[in-house]
């Protein structure tokens, strides 16, 4: 007689293989000539091992368009379906976005799932989102993104899946009826809205105290979140992986004029981020977009890091940040060794991993950040000890002495304080 808590502890066993189990990928492209295909196999390969999948075999067809029908030829999508036989393999990943007639088609001709660039992303970001606004977020780019692939798909939404391009809102979610799922679109966007306020409502008391903010963008494995950890002590998770982190976090720093800003971790930018991707984020994006300065971060030892500064700086203008002071950042600059990337516009040099190059940063963003402090000589009677305490604390004191008179200071200031302080300034107009 097999005992119900040795059951419990084998089914147990059993989700944990399940679960460390990687899946077997055969990665499929279309080489039309619009791009550096070699890069980008090799970046649907990173999101396919950060996804939990290995890659075992790549095929490429050179074309000069897709086929409306499976995207690739005939022939090729055959030579596929073969592979994926001979290799084993768990799914096919294609580099693009499949229309919904190109998916049914393809699943029907492989003998194993089919998934695409956009499902890809989604599946990974569905694993790392934490908060309950990033879950959001994830659900309704899902629930959008599979809205038009629901004819045809009754057999898959009828139960659980499991694997890359399966996880996510889950069957209740998913169902036929395109009503509920249209219902539950806009039940998230509602919530969405109402974090929005929220949000509006932090920036908007944010700046009525003069608080700035620093918004830290970029590619994805970038650096973001050891630089926002190395000069915050934030705690936010930080691994040489794409989409190591995606719920916003915003801390404070003190800049070297004396100035406090709120710097703020972003969603990493991928090439060929979907549309409806870049919408479903647009709450936290935004974060960027008010931001007084923003830091884009680069990983300088990438080969492409030219074209990944490029790829943000697009998709910020895309989110309306053209005005915005933009600092062109190349972190992780201990791995370079070959000859050093041209500057593109106000450049700095930093390995956030070994605090290399940072002062020279944070004066770079004291410098950016819109001129509302004046350096003033300062006489407190003694008696006004609280309020020569405070310049202290939220101005950059270059020199201080204690005289007869009281406590004479040199110090970097801001408007509420200059305020404060007009009837002490030394000497007297």
């Amino acid at each position: 007689m097999i005992r119900p808590e040795r059951t419990m502890y084998m089914s147990q066993l059993h989700t944990i293989v399940e679960e460390e189990r990687r899946e077997r990928a055969i990665l499929a492209a279309l080489d039309a000539g619009d791009y550096d295909m070699d890069s980008a196999i090799d970046e649907l390969k990173e999101l396919a091992d950060t996804a939990g999948a290995d890659t075992v075999a790549v095929l490429i067809q050179r074309r000069e368009a897709p086929t409306k029908a499976t995207y690739l030829g005939p022939g090729r999508t055959e030579e596929l379906a073969e592979l994926c036989r001979v290799q084993e393999a768990d799914l096919v990943i294609f580099d693009c976005e499949l229309s919904p007639t190109q998916q049914r088609n393809l699943e029907d001709a492989m003998p194993c799932r089919v998934v695409d660039r956009t499902m890809l992303i989604l599946d990974i970001f569905a694993s790392r989102a934490r908060s309950a606004e990033g879950r959001l977020q994830v659900e309704l780019a899902q629930l959008q993104s599979r809205l038009p692939r629901l004819t045809g798909q009754g057999a898959v939404l009828s139960r659980l899946g499991g694997g890359i391009g399966t996880r996510g809102p889950g069957e209740t979610k998913l169902e036929s009826d395109r009503r509920h799922i249209r219902r539950r679109i806009a039940a998230i966007k509602e919530q969405l809205e109402d974090v929005k306020r929220h949000r509006d409502g932090l920036r908007a008391r944010r700046r009525k105290e003069g608080m700035k903010t620093v918004a830290l963008v970029g590619y994805t494995n970038a650096g973001k979140s050891t630089l926002l950890n190395r000069l915050t002590d934030a705690g936010v998770l930080a691994e040489d992986r794409l989409f190591a982190t995606l719920d916003t976090t915003a801390r404070g720093l003190k800049l070297p004029d004396g100035r406090t800003v709120l710097f703020i971790d972003t969603v990493g930018f991928v090439r060929r981020l979907p549309h409806h991707l870049v919408n479903a984020f647009r709450s936290t994006l935004e974060e960027a977009v008010e931001a007084d300065v923003i830091l884009n971060l680069c990983d300088a030892g990438n080969p492409e890091a030219e074209e990944h500064l490029d790829v943000s700086r697009k998709l910020l203008a895309e989110l309306g940040c053209g005005e915005r002071p933009i600092l062109s950042v190349l972190n992780k600059w201990d791995t370079v060794e070959d000859t050093p990337h041209p500057p593109v516009g106000q450049t700095f040099y930093i390995s956030a991993l070994k605090s290399w190059g940072l002062d020279e940063l944070l004066c770079g963003i004291a410098e950016a950040l819109p001129p509302d402090r004046k350096r003033v000589e300062l006489l407190f009677p003694f008696s006004e000890g609280a309020l020569a305490e405070r310049c202290r604390k939220e101005g950059a004191v270059e020199y201080e002495e204690y005289v007869p008179e009281g406590l004479r200071m040199t110090v970097t200031i801001g408007e509420p304080l200059l305020g404060l302080t007009a009837r002490f300034v030394y000497p007297a107009s």
